[in-house]
């Protein structure tokens, strides 16, 4: 069984909100087009507290791109987004939803992020969703949404990791770039896993 899984496709990501991706609205389209072609899918939310750790606000001291130690683990410090029951936290509303099965909150404590869809960034607690796909029966996971090169890459990693035939339609994600080169770096880094390559086309057509 193959489940697709949505990462991170809500409005604070999106142009308007307060960590926007480039272009990261014009996922959803085509995230829209290929849920059809799925058995499952599974979409998953940045869910902070208002006072969670990324936040440079949180950190009188620092500013957004600061790099901080959180709980032992190397932190970016990042604007306030994603926070529970606001707007930016709400999936992008051109999103079908009525197409999505699950839903996965991560970024939940206060003291850890968690961009991966499995588990935090220390890996000391899991969302339940390898459990929930292996439930299913599903062998492969296809990923989409936002960002490259870190909420889909770490949940790529991660599905590879677990043992699950992982593949990243490359067209249905957009990233950052932080610095240049950062997208196409977590991609050889995907690939290195062994995460395959597809196109959004090649998966509409099948």
């Amino acid at each position: 069984m193959r489940a697709l899984i949505l990462v991170d496709l809500q409005n604070d990501f999106c142009p308007g909100g307060a960590l926007p991706v480039p272009d990261g609205h014009t996922v959803v389209p085509i995230a829209n087009r290929l849920m059809a072609r799925f058995d499952l899918v599974i979409a998953t939310q940045d869910w902070h507290p208002r006072d969670h750790g990324s936040f440079a606000v949180n950190h009188p001291d620092k500013q957004i791109g600061d790099v901080v130690e959180l709980d032992g683990i190397e932190q970016i410090l990042w604007p306030v987004h994603c926070v529970q029951d606001t707007p930016g936290a709400e999936l992008h509303p051109q999103l079908d939803r009525s197409r999505i099965d699950d839903f996965v909150k991560k970024g939940t404590e206060r003291t850890v992020d968690s961009y991966s869809g499995f588990f935090d960034n220390g890996r000391r607690h899991a969302t339940g969703l390898a459990e929930r796909l292996r439930a299913r029966g599903v062998s492969d996971v296809y990923l989409c949404g936002l960002a490259t090169e870190y909420c889909v890459e770490f949940t790529a990693l991660d599905a590879a990791d677990l043992g699950f035939t992982t593949w990243l339609v490359r067209d249905a994600c957009r990233g950052i770039d932080r610095h240049a080169g950062d997208i196409q770096r977590a991609i050889a880094a995907m690939q290195a896993k062994n995460v395959r390559l597809v196109e959004s086309s090649a998966l509409e057509c099948a």
